[in-house]
């Protein structure tokens, strides 16, 4: 029931903000541990904060500039973290398509070499954008941003201490893969590497 209480609240939110930073896709039908329900509710919830930061209006009715309300250093730095994601995410994809990248065990991605040649037309033109060291530098600025959401995520849950970072990264690459598409590669826990099907 309180499955379908989420499920039912996420769609309310997606249909009243009419668009969205970052697409969180959460599979309800499967049984989540405890701790997957907390850290998914603070992951949510750092999404909607970064959807009230988009959305507020930096002028007034009568046209005087509005101060936005103050955040604190590491709720920005959280907020921030989320934009990045957000601004990478359709290279992330591509990158993902390519074979570039897969979803590291520990919820972060892992890069591998840039083959260019087995390429889809559509992307085609992408493969020959990229040079190996903006690669790495978005790869690095992605993979900064989700270890900051991640630690959020445990700052703003008080039932989470930062010994339980390994558990928190374990349930954030658990969400990776299950927002993954086939033929992305995914990280085993034992380290070895597959694709999905």
């Amino acid at each position: 029931m309180k499955r379908l209480i989420l499920a039912a609240a996420l769609a309310a939110l997606a249909a009243v903000s009419g668009c969205t930073l970052a697409e969180v896709k959460v599979n309800v039908a499967s049984e989540r541990t405890s701790l997957e329900n907390q850290i998914l509710g603070s992951y949510n919830s750092l999404s909607e904060e970064t959807l009230l930061v988009a959305s507020v209006r930096g002028v007034d009715p009568l046209g005087r500039i509005q101060t936005p309300p103050r955040k604190s250093g590491e709720q920005q730095d959280a907020i921030t973290a989320m934009q990045v994601l957000s601004f990478h995410a359709d290279d992330v994809e591509a990158f993902k398509r390519l074979g570039w990248v897969g979803e590291g065990n520990q919820g972060l991605l892992t890069g591998f070499p840039l083959s260019r040649d087995k390429a889809p037309d559509e992307l085609k033109d992408f493969t020959t954008r990229y040079r190996q060291q903006e690669f790495d530098a978005v790869l690095a600025e992605v993979n900064r941003a989700r270890d900051t959401v991640m630690r959020r995520a445990i700052e703003t849950n008080a039932a989470l201490t930062q010994a339980d970072l390994p558990k928190v990264r374990g349930v954030f690459a658990k969400l990776n893969e299950d927002t993954s598409r086939s033929g992305d590669k995914l990280q085993n826990p034992d380290g070895s590497w597959t694709v999905k099907k």
